[in-house]
């Protein structure tokens, strides 16, 4: 159990804000537990179609309910560096599966877009959007009611999260996360940054920029810095969703396919024809998603899973809310420096002992509930492990102490933290609510007043900049960016213009109803915020020249007009039609129509 009564307490107030939700949810979690899956049962026409491509023993396997089947959920495709590795992981799966006795088949894929491609192009509307998608996807290929237990090959920004949904929502079935891994380390990610910087000041050229990217994604695997496709790795251990230590195993590797084949052997055993049943819907509750919520403090994880975090929780009927992750955030310590909070990659990361050890910091703290239920078993303490390759092929685990960590510039102890409080914060003020990222911004930066400069689309800060109309200190309002304007795009391309003008030495900030990236950092970004624009909130009544004032250390953020002349403002409007077609923008109409709030994880289904 977690030791220090903070986190206990806030853990019991998510309980109790829950209890009608997670209490309607764990029933019928319990009613499609008891129907059970009963293939024998099926007509034969139905069941025919289930198997036809089986072979005769499996087919012979299937016709009764002694051997159970494994469901694949596969987010491949070989555009996706992340994702282009799981092309081998179906045929893997399946023979691992038949040496434990079992059957697997591939139930369904789910589309896997990539934020880097799509950055600040019309496809980026669509992206927030397919993690409801990836969720409904999923529940496609699982209504085919043929399996005891699913596995999902799923690795980057929406795609997890909505796997997740998925998963909660077949919360009756044994699940298991299966990840890809990183990319080896190339080009470093502050090199990176540096050149975009000279590109968006025009002094290297777009060759100059491609080599330079070119040289950072390289091959398959996740992008190495830490954005929310590896905080979705570390979110999933964290949940005890993944095999101890699988997160960060690069692909294509001995010990990468010997975790993925024992995570087959292990899905079986969780079935109701093994030992150790564990229905995922009973296993995931809210200290499962308050230790997930610690771990993203501990590493200065992604502002997006503000939102996907609080979506995962409510398809498993649990109450999460900014409140909860902003108050754990004034808990939990920085234990990591991974770019953009440091000059580390996830490579590094996971060789100053990664996951493992940062666990182990964790439990020592009293931050973790250890009194868990996982794919491994019960309790966190198993996953406070190095993992590495043992005899014949096999995963070999080692128990991590309580010393130093193999770099202590990257991942620290608990009792000396890199900073005191988590990476995330959340603001409130006359602007409405929002979420910022502090764990890569100065302390310096943190506090910014400055008058407002509005923008209603995102290029044109982009032209004011090149003009060479913003060297002077200001806040920048990107609104009508928020989900029901055009989907919430990240803004991560507005990163560069205001980074050269920080190190200029300018004040500068940014308000905005849309998003960040889970790589950008030291720019002060207030995001997120709700109600947005198009809901006629706060933001809409901003005109230029107001003075702002976002204040990380204290959570506020606030126009500093008087309160009567702010309120009787009328409400700004945009004309948003060009952001309704092309891309398939119009085939998500229904989304932005009927999505929620940020705040309540802008969602479409559980919003």
């Amino acid at each position: 159990m977690t030791a220090d009564p903070r986190i206990a307490e806030i853990t019991a107030r998510i309980v109790e804000r829950s209890k009608p939700t997670r209490e309607a949810y764990l029933d019928r979690v319990s009613q499609a537990i008891s129907k059970g899956v009963h293939r024998s049962v099926l007509s034969c026409g139905n069941l025919a179609h289930g198997f036809a491509v089986c072979s005769p023993a499996e087919k012979d396997a299937l016709s009764g309910d002694s051997v159970p089947n494994l469901g694949i959920i596969t987010a491949y495709n070989d555009m996706l560096s992340a994702h282009q590795p799981f092309e081998v992981f179906p045929e893997m799966i399946r023979e691992a599966a038949r040496e434990a006795g079992g059957v697997a088949q591939v139930a369904g894929g789910v589309p896997a877009m990539c934020d880097g491609v799509t950055q600040g192009q019309p496809g980026m509307e669509l992206s927030l959007f397919s993690r409801d998608l990836i969720a409904m996807a999923a529940a496609v290929g699982l209504s085919h009611n043929m399996f005891d237990a699913a596995v999902y090959l799923g690795v980057c920004d929406k795609i997890v999260p909505g796997l997740a949904m998925a998963a909660l929502t077949f919360g009756h079935l044994p699940t298991i996360f299966i990840p890809a891994g990183p990319m080896t380390t190339g080009q470093g990610n502050d090199e990176k940054s540096q050149i975009r910087q000279l590109y968006a000041e025009g002094k290297v050229g777009r060759k100059e920029l491609l080599e330079s990217e070119s040289k950072s994604y390289h091959g398959p695997g996740t992008c190495t810095f830490y954005g929310t496709a590896n905080s979705n790795q570390m979110l999933m251990e964290m949940m005890g969703l993944h095999m101890p230590g699988s997160s960060f195993i690069n692909p294509n590797t001995p010990l990468r396919d010997a975790l993925t084949k024992e995570a087959v052997k292990r899905a079986f055993a969780i079935t109701v024809n093994g030992n150790e049943f564990t229905p995922v819907g009973q296993m995931i509750d809210e200290r499962s998603i308050v230790n997930g919520v610690v771990g993203l403090h501990a590493t200065g994880g992604s502002t997006n899973h503000t939102m996907h975090l609080i979506a995962m929780a409510r398809a498993g009927g649990i109450q999460l809310t900014w409140q909860d992750i902003s108050d754990l955030s004034d808990i939990v310590p920085l234990l990591a420096r991974v770019y953009p909070n440091g000059l580390a990659d996830v490579n590094h990361f996971h060789a100053a002992g990664g996951m493992g050890y940062l666990i182990r910091q964790l439990l020592n703290a009293g931050f973790l509930h250890d009194d868990v239920r996982t794919v491994f078993g019960e309790g966190m303490e198993a996953y406070a492990i190095d993992v590495k390759l043992g005899e014949n092929g096999t995963v070999s685990r080692e128990t991590i102490g309580n010393g130093p960590s193999a770099d202590p510039k990257v991942l620290t102890t608990h009792d000396k933290p890199f900073q005191p409080n988590g990476g995330l914060k959340m603001l409130k003020g006359n602007i409405g609510k929002g979420v910022i990222k502090i764990s890569a911004v100065k302390p310096e930066r943190r506090i910014i007043e400055a008058p407002a400069v509005v923008f209603h689309d995102q290029q044109d800060l982009q032209t004011a900049f090149k003009a060479g109309e913003l060297n002077r200190d200001f806040i920048a309002v990107v609104r009508f960016q928020g989900p029901k304007s055009n989907g919430m795009p990240e803004l991560h391309r507005l990163t560069p213009p205001l980074g050269v003008l920080q190190d200029r030495g300018y004040k500068v900030a940014l308000v905005t109803d849309g998003r960040m990236s889970g790589a950008s950092g030291k720019v002060p970004a207030a995001i997120h915020v709700t109600p947005e624009a198009k809901d006629g909130g706060p933001i809409a009544r901003i005109r230029d020249g107001d003075m702002l004032r976002l204040d990380a250390e204290n959570g506020t953020l606030e126009a500093l007009v008087p309160a009567e002349e702010f309120d009787s403002r009328e409400v700004a409007t945009a004309d948003l039609s060009g952001n309704e077609f092309g891309m398939g923008r119009e085939l998500f109409a229904p989304f932005r129509h009927h999505v929620g709030t940020a705040d309540e994880g802008a969602s479409v289904v559980f919003g």
